[in-house]
C-alpha cells in the first residue's frame, strides 16, 4: 500500500480532523470485520517528529550541508571523467608485472651465483665447517660458552620485518630436526652455499621491499637471509623441512599425474598399515595444484580409497587431498596381494585420463606401497610402458625384511624410478621425497631455470597487526653444472623470495576504482590469490588459518557467476570485460548491498596470474579531478585532524630504507619540496587529495565553534564528527574528551570495516553512498561486539553533481550516545495532536509495542532493551513475515563457500598421533622391541603397545570446525514503499501494526498491537544453514573438474637422462647399543 510520501506536520486542525476521520473509520470497518486498532497517521506524526529532529542534528553536527555547499562552490573548476576500465586493468597489470619481474631478477642473480659456488667447490668428505646454525645461535651451555654450532650472532629489530630482530648481513641455517647437523653432505652444501651472503644483502640492497630470500637445498638444510633465530615448539622439535614446500616441490618439478597403489593385503598388518598410510600422506604433501592423483587399495581385489572416482583422478587441491586422508584410516588388511592386477589399472587409468586432455599432460607416475613382490611383472612393464617408458615406477618397500627388495628395484630401474625401503615411521619424510629428485631430472639436464610463482599462503612469522601475513613465493632450481653429473641430472636445491600480497594492493589505486571497487587475481588453477572476499583466517583473538585457504575458488566468492564466464576467461589469460548483478554482504554478513558490477581483466605477464578489476555501475564509474596550489593545498593537509588511508599508497615509502620512517603526510611534503628525487608518489593522487583537503578545511573551524559553544550539546549526546573523502583523506572531531567516549572502537585500527584499508572504503562511507542524497544512514556498530551497543552511527554522501551520474566526492557522519538517540524517540512518540491533549495512542500503552528498525531489519530501538541490535524478525516473527509478503522487505539469499561448520568428531586422535613422524617414533622402537621379545611372532606384543598409545585417545571425542558451504538470508527494505498497515490472523485473534518510514534516513517507525499470542509463527532469524549434499551429489563434486590453464613449461624425461641411479635398500643392521638406547627411551616414560 503506497500512500502520501510527504513529511509535513499538519497543523493542530487539520490534524483533529484526521484523527476523527481515523476513528469513525476504524468503527466503520470493524463492523465489517476487519481490525485496525493503530492510527497510520498519529504513526506518521511521530515518524515525522523523530525524523525531523534526527535529520536536524545530524547536518548540524556532521556539518554536511557547509561540505556539500563547499563542493559546489568548486563545481566549474572540476572535470568529471568517466574511468576506462580496460586501460586501468592493463596499466595495473604492466605495475605488478614490474614488480614480479623485479623479485625473479633477484632470483637470477641468486641462482647464478649459487651455481657457480657449487661448481668451483670441491666435496671434502672430512671438512669441519663452523656454521650459524638457526637454533643454536647465541645458545651457551653451563659454563657461559657459546655451544659448537652457535656462537655470538648479533641481531636487531627492524621495522621492515615487523620489528622482528633480524641480522642484515648474514644469513642462518636451518637443519630438520630428523637430521645429523654435521653430517658430510650437508656441512659441504653450508660451505658453498656462504656464497650466496653476499647476494643476498646486495639483492635487497637493490631492492628494499624484498623480505625473506632463502635456499633450500636438495640435501634438507635451509639458508635463510636476514638471519634470525629460530626456537622449537613445545615438544623440542622443528618439523620444517623446505624440500616439503610448495615452492620447492614446484621448482624442482615438472607437473604429474600420479597414481598411488597401497597394498591391503593380509602381511600388511600392525605397524606396516600404519607406516603404509604415513607414506601416502607424505606423498600427498608432494603434490601440488596443478598435479593429479588417484589411490588404490588391492589385495586379491581393486578398491578405490574414494569408490565414487573409480577410474578418474582428480587435481591435488587441499580439500581433495584431505578428503582421500580420511579415508586411509579405512584401509584394513587382509586378504592376498594381487600385484599384477592393480598395476594393469594404474597403467589403463593414466592412459586413459591422459587422453581426457584434462590432466596435467606431463610427468606420470606410479608410486607403489607394499611390503613385498613375488615377480618382477616384466610382461606388463613391456606391455604398457616399453619401450618409451613414459610412466616412472616408485616403489616403497615396508618393513624390515629385504626378501623382495630386489624384484622392487628392479621394477624402479627399469622404469626411470626409485626404490627406498622404509623401516619406521620417522625414516617415511626422507624416503618419500628421494621421488622429487629423479623427476627433476629432465629439468636439470635441460638447464630450464623455470620461474614458478606459488598460490597464497599464510606465513605465521610477520604479522601486520591483524594477524599472520598473505604471501605468494617466488621460485627457481639451482643445479650442478658439472660436467662429470651433466646425465645424473643433480638437483642442489631451490631458491626462493616471498611477496606479501599486501604488497600487490599498494601497486593498486584504490581512489580509481571508487568505492564499491576493487582488484583482484588469480591463479592459473582459478584460485584466488588476492580478493578483498577472500576470508583465510578464522578465530577470535590470535586468528587461525582455514583448512582450505589456498584453494578458494573465484567462483565460490563472484558466486552470481552461475556460468564461470568471468573466471574461465581470466584463467585462460584473456584481456576482456564482463558485467552482473551482485549481491555483497557487508558489516560481518548481516546487512546485503545489491550492486550492478563492471568486471575488466587481463594476464599478468611473467606469472601464472591474471587481474581483475570490479567497478559499480553509477558513481562508481566517475572520476573527478580538481585543482588547487600546491601551497594551499599544503597548508590545510598539516591540520592536526586531517590523517590519510594508512594502507594507500601515496608514497612508495618502503622503497628506501631512510623513507620508511615518514608518514604519508611527511613524505607527500618531502615530495613536493623536490629535495628527493629518489622519493616515488603518485602526482595525480597527490594533487585530488591536496584538492580534498582545501575543500573540507572549513570543517575544521565549523567544528570547533560547535565544541566552544557551552549552549550547544550539553547533554553531551554526540561525541564525535567524520568525515572522509574519495582520495582517503579524513578528519574527526571530539565533542566530548577522550575519556568520556561511549565507544572508542570506531575509526581505530582495529575497526577494520570502519576505516579506509587497501581494499575497500569504509562500511559507513559505502552504505551512504547508496542512499537517495540528503538521506541519513543510521546504524549500530556491529564490529564493536554485541556487548557494547551503546552508539549509533549516523552518515551521508555528499555528491558532486545535481545528476544522476556524479562521483561521490565525500561522506560526513557523526556518533552519538544510544540513550541520546532512544530518548529522541521516545519524546517524538508521545506528541499527538488532539486538542485536549490526551492522545489516543501512545507508545506508553501497554498494549502495544514500539520498535525502530533500520533499513536492514535490525532494532535500534525497542522498549525491551536488550532487544536492541537484534534481527526484528527474531522479536516478531509474524510481522516481519506480513511485511516480506506485502512487500515492504524483501529477503535476499546469500551464499558462504568459505564457511566452517562444528561437527563432533566420535573418531581418536590416535591415528593422527601415530602419523607423527616424530611422536609415532616411539611407536616404532616399540615394535623393533617387540619383535626382538618374540622372535619376530609379529602382532600380540605389538597390539598391547599400539592400544597403550592409543587407548586414552579413542575414549574421547571433540568439536571441531570444518570447511562447509552455508546459505543464510539477508533482509533489505524496498525503497518505493513508504509506509503500509496490515493484519495477521493468530487463531481468531487479529493482530495490526503499521509501519513508516523516517523521513531522511534509513529507518522505520513500526508500531505492533501486542494484545494476540502469535507464537505460532515461527521466528524469522538470519542464522546460516549448512548445505548438505548428498552422497551423489558429494560424487558429482568431487568429480567436476573447472577450466585452468596447465603451466607453459613441461620436461617429462630427457634421452640423456642416467636411469640406473634407481635407489637400494636400507641398511637394517642394529647395533646392541642402538637397541638398549631405543629400550631405554621406552621404558622411561613409562
Amino acid at each position: 500500500m503506497q500512500v502520501d510520501r510527504s513529511g509535513v506536520l499538519f497543523s493542530a486542525g487539520s490534524t483533529w480532523l484526521l484523527l476523527l476521520f481515523s476513528t469513525l473509520s476504524i468503527r466503520v470497518t470493524g463492523v465489517g470485520g476487519t481490525h485496525q486498532s493503530i492510527p497510520p497517521s498519529v504513526v506518521k506524526l511521530w515518524a515525522s517528529a523523530f525524523g525531523g529532529e534526527m535529520k536536524s542534528i545530524s547536518a548540524k553536527y556532521s556539518g554536511s550541508q557547509l561540505l556539500q555547499k563547499k563542493y559546489k562552490e568548486f563545481e566549474r573548476a572540476v572535470r568529471v571523467e568517466e574511468i576506462d576500465g580496460l586501460r586501468l586493468v592493463k596499466r595495473l597489470a604492466e605495475n605488478m608485472e614490474e614488480m614480479f619481474h623485479k623479485k625473479a631478477q633477484a632470483m637470477t642473480r641468486l641462482v647464478e651465483a649459487a651455481e657457480e659456488a657449487h661448481l668451483q667447490h670441491e666435496e671434502d668428505p672430512n671438512l669441519q665447517y663452523e656454521y650459524f646454525n638457526a637454533v643454536l645461535i647465541n645458545e651457551v651451555d653451563e659454563e657461559g660458552n657459546s655451544v659448537e654450532l652457535g656462537g655470538e650472532f648479533i641481531l636487531q629489530p627492524n621495522d621492515h620485518f615487523n620489528n622482528l630482530s633480524v641480522n642484515l648481513n648474514l644469513s642462518v641455517v636451518q637443519v630438520p630436526t630428523n637430521m645429523y647437523n654435521k653430517d658430510s653432505a650437508i656441512v659441504n652444501g653450508v660451505y658453498w652455499s656462504e656464497a650466496l651472503n653476499k647476494v643476498f644483502v646486495d639483492n635487497f640492497e637493490r631492492d628494499p621491499s624484498l623480505i625473506w630470500q632463502y635456499f633450500g637445498s636438495a640435501k634438507g638444510f635451509f639458508r635463510q637471509y636476514p638471519g634470525i633465530k629460530w626456537k622449537p615448539d613445545e615438544h623440542g622439535v622443528i618439523a620444517f623441512d623446505c624440500r616439503n614446500r610448495k615452492w620447492y616441490i614446484q621448482a624442482a618439478t615438472s607437473p604429474k599425474d600420479v597414481v598411488i597403489l597401497v597394498d591391503v593385503s593380509g602381511s600388511m598388518k600392525g605397524l606396516r598399515l600404519t607406516i603404509a598410510r604415513q607414506t601416502v600422506s607424505s606423498i600427498l604433501d608432494t603434490l601440488g595444484d596443478d598435479d593429479f592423483f588417484n589411490i588404490i587399495a588391492y589385495n586379491e581385489e581393486l578398491h578405490y580409497v574414494e569408490p565414487c572416482l573409480n577410474g578418474t583422478l582428480v587435481q591435488a587441491d587441499v580439500t581433495n587431498k584431505d578428503h582421500f586422508r580420511e579415508h586411509l584410516d579405512k584401509l584394513f588388511a587382509q586378504g592376498i596381494g594381487m600385484l599384477d592386477i592393480a598395476l594393469t589399472e594404474a597403467f589403463n587409468l593414466l592412459s586413459d585420463f591422459n587422453e581426457t586432455g584434462r590432466g596435467s599432460e606431463c610427468s606420470q607416475a606410479i608410486m607403489l606401497v607394499t611390503d613385498g613382490a613375488v615377480d618382477t611383472y616384466d610382461a606388463i612393464f613391456a606391455k604398457y610402458n616399453w619401450p618409451e617408458r613414459k610412466v616412472r615406477i616408485f616403489p616403497y618397500l615396508i618393513g624390515r625384511e629385504s626378501a623382495f627388495a630386489e624384484n622392487l628395484k628392479w621394477m624402479a630401474c627399469a622404469n626411470k624410478g626409485y626404490f627406498t625401503q622404509i623401516s619406521t615411521l620417522a625414516d617415511v619424510q626422507e624416503n618419500v621425497m628421494e621421488y622429487l629428485h629423479v623427476l627433476s631430472r629432465p629439468k636439470v639436464i635441460d638447464r630450464e631455470h623455470d620461474t614458478v610463482w606459488t598460490e597464497a599462503y599464510i606465513d605465521s612469522t610477520l604479522e601486520d597487526g591483524q594477524g599472520p601475513v598473505l604471501m605468494t613465493t617466488v621460485a627457481m632450481p639451482v643445479f650442478s653444472t658439472k660436467n662429470e653429473t651433466r646425465n645424473r641430472g643433480i638437483l642442489l636445491g631451490v631458491v626462493g623470495t616471498d611477496v606479501p600480497v599486501s604488497e600487490l594492493l599498494k601497486t593498486i589505486p584504490k581512489y580509481k576504482l571508487g568505492i564499491h571497487g576493487y582488484a583482484f587475481a588469480i591463479t592459473n588453477n582459478g584460485y584466488i590469490l588476492t580478493h578483498p572476499d577472500l576470508r583465510p583466517l578464522y578465530g577470535d583473538g590470535k586468528k587461525r588459518r582455514k583448512p582450505n585457504y589456498s584453494s578458494v575458488d573465484l567462483s565460490e566468492v563472484e558466486w552470481e557467476d552461475k556460468e564461470d564466464t568471468l573466471r574461465n576467461a581470466m584463467v585462460n589469460r584473456k584481456t576482456g570485460t564482463f558485467s552482473m548483478e551482485v549481491k555483497k554482504s557487508v558489516d560481518k554478513g548481516k546487512r546485503v548491498l545489491i550492486l550492478h558490477n563492471d568486471y575488466y581483466y587481463t594476464d599478468i605477464k611473467g606469472t601464472p596470474f591474471s587481474l581483475g578489476v570490479a567497478l559499480s555501475r553509477g558513481h562508481g564509474k566517475f572520476f573527478f579531478r580538481g585543482n588547487v596550489t600546491v601551497e594551499e593545498g599544503l597548508h590545510d593537509l598539516e591540520h592536526p585532524d586531517v590523517a590519510l588511508a594508512d594502507e594507500w599508497t601515496y608514497c612508495n615509502t618502503d622503497e628506501h630504507p631512510e623513507h620508511r620512517y615518514l608518514s604519508q603526510i611527511e613524505a607527500i611534503k618531502l615530495y613536493l619540496s623536490g629535495h628527493e628525487p629518489h622519493l616515488y608518489c603518485d602526482k595525480e593522487l597527490i594533487q585530488e587529495v591536496l584538492f580534498d583537503a582545501v575543500v573540507t578545511a572549513p570543517l575544521e573551524a565549523y567544528w570547533t565553534s560547535l565544541v566552544l559553544n557551552k549552549s550547544e550539546n550539553s547533554d553531551k549526546g554526540v561525541e564525535i564528527a567524520y568525515l572522509g573523502t574519495r582520495t582517503g583523506l579524513s578528519r574527526i572531531n571530539l565533542f566530548v574528551v577522550p575519556d568520556e567516549l561511549t565507544s572508542k572502537d570506531f575509526l581505530t585500527a582495529e575497526d577494520r570495516e570502519g576505516v579506509f584499508n587497501a581494499d575497500h572504503f569504509p562500511l559507513w562511507y559505502k552504505r551512504a553512498a547508496e542512499q537517495v542524497p540528503g538521506t541519513f544512514v543510521y546504524s549500530l556498530p556491529f564490529n564493536t561486539g554485541s556487548e557494547n551497543k551503546s552508539v549509533v552511527l549516523a552518515s551521508t554522501a555528499i555528491q558532486l553533481l545535481d545528476e544522476r551520474k556524479s562521483p561521490i566526492a565525500a561522506a560526513v557522519g557523526i556518533q552519538m550516545k544510544l540513550e541520546f538517540f532512544q530518548k529522541k524517540f521516545w519524546t517524538a512518540s508521545r506528541q499527538c495532536a488532539a486538542l485536549d491533549g490526551k492522545c489516543s495512542i501512545s507508545c506508553d500503552d501497554e498494549n502495544i509495542n514500539c520498535y525502530l528498525i533500520d533499513n536492514n531489519g535490525f532494532i535500534l530501538v525497542a522498549e525491551d532493551y536488550t532487544l536492541t541490535g537484534n534481527f526484528f524478525g527474531e522479536a516478531e516473527g509474524a510481522v516481519m513475515n506480513k511485511l516480506l509478503q506485502m512487500g515492504s522487505f524483501k529477503r535476499v539469499t546469500l551464499y558462504d563457500y568459505q564457511a566452517l561448520c562444528w561437527v563432533y568428531s566420535e573418531s581418536s586422535d590416535s591415528g593422527r598421533t601415530l602419523l607423527d613422524p616424530y611422536f609415532a617414533f616411539f611407536s616404532a622402537v616399540k615394535w623393533i622391541l617387540t619383535e626382538l621379545v618374540i622372535f619376530l611372532v609379529e602382532f600380540n606384543l605389538y597390539s598391547w603397545w599400539y592400544s597403550d598409545l592409543t587407548a586414552k585417545a579413542q575414549r574421547t571425542g571433540r568439536t571441531m570446525q570444518v570447511p562447509c558451504d552455508t546459505e543464510y538470508p539477508a533482509f533489505i527494505s524496498e525503497r518505493t514503499i513508504k509506509e503500509n498497515t496490515g493484519n495477521i490472523d493468530c487463531d481468531g485473534c487479529v493482530k495490526s501494526f503499521v509501519i513508516q518510514q523516517i523521513p531522511s534516513s534509513n529507518l522505520f517507525m513500526v508500531v505492533v498491537d501486542n494484545k494476540c499470542d502469535c507464537s505460532m509463527f515461527e521466528p524469522i532469524t538470519m542464522d546460516p544453514i549448512e548445505i548438505m549434499y548428498n552422497e551423489s551429489l558429494k560424487c558429482e563434486r568431487l568429480k567436476m573438474q573447472k577450466d585452468r590453464r596447465r603451466p607453459d613449461t613441461c620436461h617429462p624425461f630427457h634421452p640423456e637422462e642416467n636411469s640406473m641411479e634407481c635407489g637400494g635398500a636400507v641398511n637394517l643392521t642394529q647395533s646392541l647399543a642402538t637397541t638398549l638406547l631405543c629400550l631405554l627411551v621406552v621404558l622411561l616414560p613409562r
